[in-house]
């Protein structure tokens, strides 16, 4: 099984809110199609809501939001999965829409929900899950980031390889020359070094491809802008940052 999570700065314009970036979407969806295992995708908010949790000033810390601002990214990450689901089958492939509420109960995961989507993936579907703006209780919401999803999906279901799609090469330790960092297990970066954006940007992906790592998990971060690279990594040949399973 293999886990797939979308960037959203490759699904979307991040400098232009709400803007879909159709023609990447739909080359990642063709690429998807050669992947012949059970496949796992999450999405991001990318300009979409990202760019709403950033205007109501939510983050990934549970507190008394704005249930404005909760109706409205929740809304807008319906409209961007809507747009990735299409991508989908029009790609022929079959897209099975998992709001993370379906695994969620606050801010833990509900186990043997997180399970049955594994069923769900080997019965030749594609689990589709996202970022989102979640009920926490007692009044409070919190954004639940696309990449923490994974490593939630990581640690109960054990994929084969974890991939982060991204609108660059990989991870640089020197973003002006653009040094690619190729294995995390022996060049390493700070990742106070590493930019941020509300729901962890960079920073928040380096934190729990790591985590997945030390689950003894392989994980990659690749170019979506060049979608063969994720079918490439599907196959053991990759171009990109490789955090080596501990």
């Amino acid at each position: 099984m293999i886990l797939i999570k979308l960037g959203g700065s490759i699904i979307t314009n991040k400098a232009k809110p709400l803007s879909p970036r159709i023609g990447a979407i739909n080359k990642i969806s063709n690429q998807i199609k050669k992947i012949s295992e059970p496949v796992i995708l999450v999405h991001g908010g990318g300009s979409f809501g990202h760019y709403w949790s950033v205007k109501y000033n939510m983050h990934t810390k549970p507190d008394k939001y704005s249930p404005r601002g909760v109706s409205i990214v929740k809304n807008s990450m319906i409209q961007l999965d809507k747009i990735i689901l299409d991508s989908l089958i029009k790609s022929k492939l079959n897209p099975y829409c998992l709001p993370p509420t379906d695994f969620m109960s606050g801010n833990r995961p509900i186990t043997k929900k997180v399970k049955e989507i594994a069923k769900i993936a080997q019965a030749g579907l594609i689990p589709v899950s996202y970022g989102d703006a979640l009920w926490y209780g007692a009044k409070k919401s919190y954004i639940l980031s696309g990449d923490k999803i994974m490593s939630i999906l990581a640690k109960i279901l054990r994929p084969r390889l974890s991939i982060f799609v991204l609108n660059v090469d990989g991870l640089y330790s020197d973003f002006k020359t653009k040094k690619l960092i190729h294995e995390m297990d022996g060049d390493q970066v700070s990742i106070e070094d590493i930019p941020m954006d509300v729901t962890g940007g960079m920073r928040r992906k380096v934190e729990e491809a790591t985590r997945i790592s030390k689950m003894g998990l392989e994980v990659f971060f690749v170019n979506g802008n060049k979608p063969e690279r994720i079918t490439s990594a599907a196959k053991g040949k990759f171009e990109g940052t490789r955090f080596r399973g501990a």
